[in-house]
């Protein structure tokens, strides 16, 4: 998939080439794999983070419906599938958060409509592409090791663009998620906010396509920051601790697809399950031995007016309601 042209491939070979890596990414195309997997994820938790916080975790998986469809779309047109679906996952995307927030209709019902007619569309389209319900395949599951330098460029240009986008828009970002009535009675743009999370959703799984698949990229949106949460004690550290551990699970997922031969996307998010697991099991083992089981600082505080770190105060209200345990202080 060179649809930019092979002149990008020798500058990213050039590059790798003065930063031999050890085992196992000793080879060119798990050093291709370890690029683009470590922008996923550090990327997919900037927007999880907002997504689990708002309780609508399961907003990407509904746009990776959507961009199912899109590939489909693109193996039908003869067109690069990227594209395709990037298209189809941002019009889905504001589709969605146009219906939840003019109360046409509720969000569970919103994303229904994504999971089952993207899914429905994806079918139809790709059995009318000749060979489309194979070429699909990678599209759905990730196919990491077999990723150019060309996808890795695509994928590092998108996940610039998300970490700008939380850069530029993430005082009103907070301000919502700390509590967005207030912040529309602040004259927060909370519309504009709301559409840049949907946006920012589809550019994040249109770039995880080929990491870990359309399939399973809101695990990997949504788990790092499952754990983070049981981690940190701010809303700051719990951005840093969901990209570390989203990183973190790239670099193990990958390393027992090298050395086990498994599917690398798969193992990636599996990764991720088992850290989400180790950090609650021990967060609640390290409650029952302080005694009488009272949650910790960060969770007591939860209830208290705190400052954000854009110097607005807002009273906070956690508990995400998807079992992912509660949240930390939206402070610093």
């Amino acid at each position: 998939m060179s649809a930019l042209g092979p002149s990008l491939e020798r500058p990213v070979g050039a590059l790798l080439a003065l930063l031999p890596l050890p085992w196992p990414f000793e080879r060119e195309f798990m050093q291709f794999a370890l690029i683009a997997g470590l922008v996923i994820g550090v990327c997919a938790p900037l927007i999880g983070v907002y997504l689990v916080q708002q309780r609508v975790s399961l907003l990407g998986d509904g746009v990776g419906h959507l961009a199912f469809a899109g590939v489909a779309a693109g193996l039908l047109l003869e067109v690069w599938p990227m594209w395709t679906a990037l298209i189809a996952a941002v019009v889905g995307a504001l589709a969605v958060e146009w219906l939840r927030s003019r109360g046409r209709t509720t969000s569970d019902l919103a994303l229904a409509l994504c999971f089952y007619g993207g899914i429905a569309l994806g079918v139809v389209l790709a059995s009318r592409a000749g060979d489309g319900s194979v070429a699909i395949v990678p599209y759905l599951f990730g196919s990491i090791l077999t990723i150019t330098a060309t996808d890795v460029w695509v994928v590092a240009a998108l996940g610039v663009g998300i970490v700008v986008t939380v850069a530029v828009f993430g005082r009103v970002l907070f301000s919502m998620i700390v509590d967005e009535e207030s912040a529309r009675v602040a004259g927060i743009p909370v519309r504009l906010g709301n559409a840049v999370v949907a946006v920012a959703t589809a550019v994040t799984v249109v770039a995880a396509m080929r990491v870990v698949g359309v399939l399973l990229i809101a695990a990997l949106m949504v788990l790092p920051v499952a754990s983070g949460r049981a981690l940190a004690r701010s809303f700051r550290t719990t951005v840093a601790w969901s990209a570390a551990i989203g990183a973190v699970s790239v670099v193990l997922g990958l390393t027992a697809a090298r050395a086990w031969g498994l599917a690398p996307g798969g193992s990636i998010v599996l990764v991720a399950v088992a850290v989400y697991l180790a950090t609650n099991l021990g967060r609640l083992r390290w409650r029952s031995r302080t005694g009488s089981g009272r949650p910790a600082q960060s969770e007591r505080h939860d209830h208290h007016d705190h400052h954000d770190h854009h110097g607005h105060a807002g009273h906070h209200h956690h508990g995400p309601g998807d079992g992912l345990g509660p949240g930390p202080v939206l402070g610093r």
